[in-house]
């Protein structure tokens, strides 16, 4: 695991037994973000967009006592297969072993007049993306910031606005375990969310399941439907067959996405 040393803004290796406090950050990935490779030389690294964002976080995490940071973009070195699968595999953990999660909103302004903080809530991307969902669930301490790093509050006092926004039980976000709800409640937190490669709307959710599997990039559909066959081999939940059949003409016994009207919330709401 590579850790952001907050003072020097240089990557450390930290070996999982002797990892450090450290806060994570979670948003979603805009233009010129900085990756593993240009952290080598953190002057020209500093040049691009993305920077900001790392630099923010390294300020919040000092000021809250952290002196260590993960961010996602340049905390993997993605040239290796072996690293990246590893750290999907892990990504989960980390989020749950951090400190501290600090979820940046860039399309939040909490200075824009006339437009109420539910209602920009609502309409943030962050909550649409895939990779953010397990990003909102695994820390135990999760502080929304605006685009100019203002606080917005913590998933335990937005809890209930969050629920609205993503049909996600207040009790899971208050730290309910998440094997207390059904696999097809669990699906359906993602059911209307996207990622950029088709693949990842199933590795994004390795961690909500509890399953390794290897990355294969290309397999497209198909990384979903390993997916479902890791949840079977562990689990006698039926719920994962809980998916309606529609006219895609799609056959067998799982679902080949999330998304759509599969899993529908509210059909297993409490």
């Amino acid at each position: 695991m590579w850790l952001i040393n907050a003072h020097t803004w240089k990557l450390e290796e930290v070996w999982s037994e002797d990892v450090k406090d450290y806060a994570i950050l979670s948003h979603r990935w805009q233009e010129e973000e900085v990756s593993f490779k240009d952290m080598q030389n953190t002057a020209m690294a500093s040049q691009k967009q993305g920077f900001s964002k790392i630099k923010s976080s390294c300020d919040l995490a000092l000021h809250n006592g952290y002196d260590y940071v993960w961010v996602d973009t340049c905390c993997i070195n993605k040239e290796s297969s072996a690293e990246l699968s590893e750290a999907i595999n892990s990504m989960f953990w980390w989020y749950q072993r951090a400190a501290v999660c600090y979820a940046y909103l860039s399309d939040v302004d909490s200075n824009v007049n006339g437009l109420s903080l539910e209602y920009q809530l609502q309409q943030s991307q962050w909550f649409t993306r895939g990779w953010t969902l397990q990003e909102l669930l695994a820390p135990n301490d999760v502080v929304f910031y605006d685009c100019t790093w203002l606080p917005l509050g913590t998933k335990r006092t937005l809890s209930e606005v969050i629920q609205r926004r993503t049909r996600i039980h207040e009790r899971a976000l208050h730290g309910e375990p998440l094997e207390t709800y059904s696999i097809a409640q669990r699906m359906s937190w993602a059911s209307h969310r996207v990622t950029t490669r088709s693949e990842d709307i199933a590795y994004c959710l390795l961690g909500i399941f509890d399953v390794h599997m290897p990355m294969l990039y290309g397999e497209r559909t198909k990384a979903f439907l390993r997916l479902e066959e890791e949840i079977i081999k562990q689990s006698d939940d039926h719920s994962i067959f809980a998916w309606p059949i529609d006219d895609r003409e799609q056959t067998g016994l799982l679902a080949d996405s999330p998304t759509t009207t599969f899993w529908e919330p509210w059909i297993f709401a409490d």
